[in-house]
């Protein structure tokens, strides 16, 4: 499994040979630094532990540093990637050069937060007449329980905080692979917000 930690920078436009244009979204890949290493037969499982973006000093408790090997700076985000493609060692830096020959990848993040949300911008309910006097226009309507049992079941869709979830997107295609800039362009859009962390990977199901 092929995976790095990497940045959203956002969307552009790309034109093809044919001059078809394609929207892409722009992932910014900055050197993963390998804290670790995991063997099948000291942990039963064959994994990698890559770090990302450098912390200040100041800002490191002593039992987070202890991580960390010698050589290497703490980092501010950490992720497991298990079965890890190729051979590593801590201390090495790993970088976009690890999707040359990937066609499609799966992103993970946490989507944008829109707040408190009614039925029909959370669950896409469609409302009731936009007519004078309906007096029913944006409402959840009923939730389908009478005198038994007397209570409104769970997984009823209503009203409540919407977004902020960990969402992933499979199978993006991927439109060009820059070593120099250190990004990524992918068809389509991921989730997040500007700037927001994400977890990169060869896709599962291509």
């Amino acid at each position: 499994m092929k995976g790095l930690i990497a940045k959203k920078v956002g969307m552009t436009q790309v034109f093809d040979e044919n001059g078809n244009l394609t929207p892409v979204t722009v992932i910014r890949v900055e050197p993963n630094t390998v804290i670790a290493t995991k063997t099948e037969e000291k942990c039963g499982y064959n994994a990698v532990v890559l770090g990302f973006e450098d912390m200040k000093a100041k800002n490191v408790t002593k039992p987070y540093a202890k991580q960390f090997p010698e050589n290497v700076a703490p980092k501010r985000h950490l992720k497991e990637f298990r079965d890890f493609d190729g051979e590593v060692k801590v201390g090495d830096q790993i970088g976009v050069e690890l999707f040359d020959k990937v066609r499609f990848i799966d992103v993970t993040a946490t989507s944008k937060g829109k707040g408190f949300q009614g039925v029909m911008k959370r669950w896409g309910f469609h409302g009731g007449r936009a007519t004078h006097g309906s007096k029913f226009h944006r409402e959840a309507g009923g939730t389908g329980c009478c005198t038994t049992p007397g209570h409104t079941l769970k997984n009823i869709k209503m009203p409540g905080h919407m977004g902020c979830d960990r969402v992933t997107v499979q199978n993006l295609k991927v439109v060009k692979v820059d070593p120099e800039l250190k990004v990524l362009m992918v068809r389509g859009a991921v989730p997040g917000t500007k700037d927001s962390t994400l977890i990169v990977k060869a896709a599962v199901k291509k």
